[in-house]
């Protein structure tokens, strides 16, 4: 939008304090080369615009802003005179895209100082060439400051997933190394009772209905249910009594390993009744060898699924073999991210998960959304760790209006008033040295807000902490930008 150019006076520009130590032949060449333009209440530049001009405001009242989402987010009002913007950094040239970072409109007619970019740069290089030069140096090291200690984020992120799923593999894997070692002996046993068996004077009908009996009983055993701790008491006791009343030795060793096959006392008169009075204490031992045998078979299935579990979560998470690029379900991202993450959790935190399940998939970058949930996360850990270690994460999805809301709500420590609205700033951190970078919640903000076009943004107060992710449901132009985020 073009305003309406006004007479430019070098001693009303010399007094902006951006040109107050400018020779008078500098502040004719700024008049001559630039102009002044008074705009009327309205639009001045967009977002994303070709940067063109520099604007000095002389007089008015300026609204800076910048998209989030499908919203335009007010971040600066004033009226202080002298304030600028626009192509700041037309000095850097093509090493950089020059394009308008914000939104500016004016609320009141308002009279800016207009100078073309090109012009900006040629007096900042020519007038403040040392000064170039420091600025070029901040801006390049302080971008590859940034990128370099993003990586780093990502790696510590890495490293504390890596450790965590170290841990939960470990769990799952020893067991299942314990129970075949211990299987291996039960089967060696079991072979040798059925040498004995078979040794002795039994008839083939009786070893026909020990053999059904093994048979059925390994069924039982897979369709056996988990009883309460009383009603598992109760039935270990009379299960040792009726082992005890026939003869059986060590029957208080062998009940509770009936008990967790689901066999009861009226299984045991089916026992009795299939085979002979002096052959019953043989024929319950190898059927104890059986339930043995299959209660560590299915020890070692759910070890080894759990196993394949995590897997399956470790490469969900790390998105390997998908297309950067798709259609998801947030709510598989953010189950393997819980899943990498519960090592970190603890059992002292209680996750729930609040999910709408009616929700539709979302256009994303899969991969990126689960290094936000990691940082969401962690932060939220370490809230609740800071507040006795103790608390809930509540992880919630929902619909709001066009838009899908992840919500990450903690009872933790909460975020004091005065830094609340410094959360999102580069380098800015509450953790202890050492334990943040402090680009954990910068690097979500660019990933949700640049990448996705979405928004995010933080409630808090003691023991209520919610971080909102919100993401369109209809897919935007994907960034095809090669910056690291």
């Amino acid at each position: 939008m073009s305003g309406r150019p006004v007479p430019c006076s070098p001693q009303e520009i010399g007094s902006l304090f951006l040109f107050e130590k400018l020779t008078p032949e500098q502040l004719g060449r700024l008049c001559a080369e630039g102009r002044v333009e008074r705009f009327e209440p309205g639009p001045v530049y967009a977002e994303g615009d070709p940067a063109t001009c520099f604007y000095v405001m002389i007089e008015g009242t300026v609204v800076l802003s910048r998209r989030v989402g499908g919203d335009d987010v007010e971040v600066t009002r004033t009226s202080q005179r002298g304030v600028y913007a626009g192509a700041m950094q037309a000095y850097l040239g093509d090493r950089v895209r020059q394009v308008y970072t914000n939104s500016m409109r004016v609320t009141e007619p308002t009279r800016f100082f207009v100078l073309p970019a090109d012009t900006f740069a040629s007096v900042m290089q020519e007038w403040f060439p040392m000064a170039v030069h420091l600025l070029e140096g901040l801006f390049f090291g302080s971008k590859n400051t940034q990128r370099m200690i993003g990586q780093r984020e990502r790696l510590l992120a890495l490293g504390s997933l890596s450790a965590g799923l170290t841990h939960e593999l470990n769990n799952p894997a020893a067991a299942a190394v314990r129970a075949t070692a211990t299987l291996r002996e039960r089967v060696a046993k079991m072979r040798h009772k059925l040498r004995v068996i078979s040794a002795g004077t039994y008839s083939r009908e009786t070893l026909a209905n020990l053999i059904d009996i093994q048979e059925r009983t390994a069924e039982r055993v897979a369709k056996a249910t988990a009883l309460s701790p009383l009603e598992a008491a109760d039935r270990e006791d009379e299960l040792t009594d009726w082992l005890d009343d026939h003869g059986i030795p060590e029957g208080w060793r062998i009940a509770p390993t009936f008990v967790q096959a689901g066999l009861d006392v009226d299984w045991l008169d089916q026992v009795a009744a299939a085979v002979d009075e002096e052959l019953l204490p043989g024929a319950v031992g190898w059927l104890s060898y059986t339930v043995e045998t299959e209660l560590l078979m299915d020890e070692i299935e759910d070890s080894t699924s759990r196993i394949s579990h995590l897997v399956d979560a470790a490469k969900q998470y790390s998105q390997l073999d998908r297309a950067p690029y798709r259609v998801v379900d947030v709510h598989e991202l953010l189950d393997s991210t819980l899943v990498m993450l519960s090592g970190k959790i603890g059992e002292r935190i209680k996750v729930v998960k609040d999910y709408d399940r009616t929700l539709p998939g979302v256009p994303a970058y899969p991969a990126e959304l689960n290094q936000v949930w990691t940082n969401l996360i962690d932060n939220a850990v370490s809230a609740i760790n800071s507040a006795g270690g103790e608390g809930t994460l509540t992880v919630r999805t929902g619909r709001e209006h066009d838009r899908l809301l992840v919500e990450f709500r903690d009872t933790g420590t909460g975020i004091a008033p005065e830094i609340r609205g410094r959360v999102f700033d580069p380098f800015f951190t509450t953790k202890p040295v050492g334990e943040g970078t402090g680009l954990g919640l910068d690097i979500s903000w660019r990933i949700v807000v640049d990448k996705h076009h979405g928004g995010i943004q933080v409630e808090s107060e003691p023991g209520d902490t919610r971080f909102q992710v919100l993401l369109p449901l209809t897919a935007p132009e994907p960034d095809t930008s090669e910056e690291p985020v």
